[in-house]
Order: C-alpha cells, then sequence, then structure tokens
C-alpha cells in the first residue's frame, strides 16, 4: 500500500511538473513573439528616417513637456509620429471632437487625435529652427477607416509610401544643414517613461 502511494506521488509530482514546464515554455515562447513584434514595428516605423528618437518627453513651452512617440529625421525634415493601435471600424473627421470605434458589439470614443498632434509638431519645430517639420497620426492594420482617413492620419502600410527609405549617400551632402538642429532636439530631449510601444502595439504583427 504505501508503495502504490508513493507512486501516486511520482505521478502526481510529474504531471505537476510537466504542467510547470509547459506553462514556462508558453510563457517564454509568448514573451519572445512579443518582442520580435515590437521589433518589427519599431523597424517599419524607423525605416523611413536616417535617424530617430523613440519614448522621448519633448518642452511643450509652457513649462511643461508632452510625450512623443517617435521623432524621425528624413530627407524632407523631421517627421513626428503619434502611434495608435485601435481594433475596429474608426469614424473620424477633422471637425468631430471625439472618433467614434466600433468593433463588433464594443463601441467607444476617443479625442480627436489631431490637436495634440498640432502640439506635438509646434513643440519640435520650436526645438529645430527652420527645418521642416511633419506630423502624422499612425494607426496600426488593426485599425480600419470605411469613410477614408481624416488629415494627417495615416496607415502603417502607407507610411513608406508616403515617406519613402532614404538613401544614405545620396543623404548625406546636404544632411550637415539638418545637423545642428536634430542635435539641439536630440539634447533636448529626455526619455519618456510611458514607452508606449512597448507596453501596446505589438499584436500589430502577432494578428496577421
Amino acid at each position: 500500500m504505501e508503495g502504490l502511494q508513493t507512486l501516486e506521488n511520482r505521478t502526481i509530482a510529474l504531471i505537476v511538473a510537466a504542467t510547470i514546464s509547459v506553462g514556462l515554455i508558453y510563457c517564454m515562447l509568448r514573451l519572445y513573439r512579443r518582442r520580435r513584434a515590437r521589433a518589427q514595428l519599431e523597424g517599419a516605423v524607423t525605416v523611413i528616417g536616417l535617424e530617430h528618437l523613440q519614448n522621448v518627453l519633448i518642452p511643450d513651452g509652457n513649462g511643461g513637456s508632452m510625450h512623443v512617440d517617435f521623432v524621425l529625421l528624413t530627407p524632407r525634415g523631421v517627421l513626428v509620429i503619434d502611434l495608435r493601435d485601435i481594433a475596429g471600424n474608426i469614424f473620424g473627421g477633422d471637425q468631430m471632437t471625439e472618433w467614434t470605434v466600433m468593433n463588433g458589439a464594443e463601441r467607444f470614443t476617443f479625442q480627436n487625435p489631431q490637436n495634440a498632434l498640432y502640439d506635438r509638431v509646434a513643440a519640435v519645430r520650436s526645438l529645430v529652427g527652420e527645418v521642416p517639420v511633419e506630423g502624422r497620426i499612425l494607426f496600426t492594420r488593426r485599425g480600419n477607416f470605411p469613410k477614408g482617413l481624416p488629415r494627417w492620419t495615416l496607415m502603417v502600410d502607407s507610411l513608406r509610401t508616403e515617406f519613402p527609405a532614404a538613401d544614405r549617400q545620396a543623404f548625406e551632402t546636404w544632411l550637415e544643414k539638418f545637423r545642428p538642429a536634430w542635435e539641439n532636439l536630440h539634447a533636448t530631449a529626455a526619455p519618456s517613461p510611458l514607452n508606449k510601444p512597448q507596453s501596446f502595439l505589438v499584436e500589430l504583427f502577432l494578428r496577421n
């Protein structure tokens, strides 16, 4: 009887150990996939720039600071990107205070992000002088705009079309014109604790 109980205990212990092992392997694979997805997403954004800043705080001109997801140095100047990961059909317009999202039975609204983008662009522009500054609200593949894209919004798959990847060799000839302004921006920006692209947005590649 004692031997039978010992066998049963060993069997239970093996089952528990196996379950824990499977769970750990699953968690490690999930973590690996998330890290890889995050790197792919970040690469899809930063590929268009020769240099970039990510997850930084920029002075807002009023004694405070604002979070910026990405700031990129491109052949067209400086590009400010507000990265959004919203699943479902998005209905928004330039004159709307709130944009609406419909995702199956779920329905919610969020603040029109254009005003915040204007503020971010203005803050960056104050630091780079005469260098042209543009801004885009970049949505991942999980979102869709059935009624068309509002102004300054862009889907991630269209980013490289609107901002073709830079050729560094050709760009080097006039990079020095932007260099002092970019270095000033780089020196002024501080790391942001929000770290948005690492806390979400990885589902862009996990769900394809």
